[in-house]
């Protein structure tokens, strides 16, 4: 009996498998949403810079969902911090590369990592799309390599010609850069263009990344006598050799070329910083209801700080990778960086752009000063035009 009672219930459990294992298997059905990566300087000494590529691609991609997503679905943000360090930037770039989910990829801040990042990016056929970068070199590493802030060969030479020459009317400048790809990089056109106006270099001085006592190098700078400082390098940087060249006691006109309309400048910097003149590629005005209004903010209630070029960019950024994932039949690594490469009359809150074959942009720029402790344009983007 005992055996019989064995024999059935083994033959039920015999059932029930076999039963289990003819049952339909569930289909996968994919993803529920499209990732794209974010790096960038979450911390370090470009922390601001990478907490507002943080904001305003978290903006744009709410804006994008709430419209509906991309063909009914949702863009998710996988934001991780490059600290500003090639290091983490390559690592990160792995991790992206090898999450198969990951679609492509905005970032980083400086060209410095997105230069480093490159070849695994490229390896993992995956879009970098760079706010920010302006190293003329960075773009053409590979076909997955985008720049949207434009480029020092434009940049550098606008600066020298029509900042400094024509309306600083400047003879002898002391230049001072950031020592790093970008700083270099920028610098190197300043002084090429510089030689071919006929504006005298009387100095060229370096610094290192968070560097904050200038005193020796601004004490050197001061002996070549210059009318005026051309400093090739970002807000926290610009604002310290601002506040000691005050203590100095020194009386020079200061030019930037990086930080643009940086509200931190005016912030770190009072009154030490009015009468600074800077190039930029954008000014964010308030003018209603406009995108770039509503945005601005947006933006500012969220970051808690004014809406600068960078965060403008990095919020263009993500809708070109919207748009383009638009334009794509099959949503594919690949797909998405020839519908980038190819697309046409896309219109950001920073203007018109269209990439160039190399997979830059080229911008016109403004000339803004600062004036009663706020940003004003000095110097529209038909500048450099009407005195041609």
């Amino acid at each position: 009996m005992k055996k019989n009672v064995v024999v059935i219930l083994i033959c039920v459990a015999l059932i029930v498998v076999l039963i289990a294992g003819c049952q339909p298997k569930a289909k996968n059905e994919g993803p529920k949403s499209l990732k794209i990566g974010v790096a960038a300087p979450i911390t370090g000494n470009w922390s601001e810079y990478g907490y507002g590529f943080e904001v305003a691609t978290a903006i744009a991609a709410e804006e994008i969902n709430e419209s509906g997503g991309i063909n009914g679905m949702p863009i998710e943000l996988v934001v991780m911090n490059s600290k500003g360090d090639t290091k983490e930037a390559t690592a990160i770039a792995r991790k992206f590369s090898e999450d198969e989910e990951i679609l492509a990829v905005v970032g980083d801040f400086s060209s410095t990592c997105c230069m480093a990042a490159a070849p695994i990016y490229e390896e993992g056929k995956l879009v970098q799309l760079s706010p920010t970068a302006t190293d003329p070199d960075y773009a053409g590493l590979n076909e997955y390599m985008f720049g949207i802030m434009g480029v020092q060969s434009a940049e550098g030479p606008f600066v020298t010609e029509y900042l400094l020459g024509k309306y600083v009317n400047a003879d002898n400048v002391a230049v001072i850069y950031l020592n790093n790809d970008w700083g270099v990089s920028a610098s190197r056109y300043v002084i090429k263009t510089a030689k071919e106006q006929g504006i005298n270099i009387v100095a060229e001085e370096s610094h290192v990344d968070g560097q904050t006592d200038f005193s020796t190098l601004l004490t050197k700078v001061q002996q070549a006598n210059p009318d005026t400082i051309c400093l090739i390098t970002f807000y926290n940087e610009c604002a310290s050799i601002a506040n000691q060249i005050a203590k100095m006691n020194w009386d020079v006109q200061i030019t930037a070329l990086g930080p643009g309309a940086s509200e931190q400048i005016i912030e770190l910097g009072g009154e030490n910083v009015e009468g600074l003149l800077a190039s930029t590629p954008f000014f964010a005005i308030d003018d209603g209801d406009s995108k770039l209004s509503v945005f601005k903010r947006h933006f500012e209630l969220d970051a808690g700080f004014s809406l600068n070029v960078h965060s403008a960019c990095a919020y263009d950024a993500l809708n070109m990778i919207a748009a383009a994932m638009e334009n794509c039949d099959e949503i594919t690594r690949e797909n998405i960086r020839d519908e980038l490469a190819g697309l046409r009359g896309f219109t950001g809150i920073t203007g018109p752009i269209e990439f160039q074959p190399s997979g830059d942009i080229i911008r016109k720029f403004l000339i803004v000063g600062i004036e009663n402790g706020s940003w004003t344009i000095k110097a529209d983007y038909d500048y450099a035009d009407e005195l041609e």
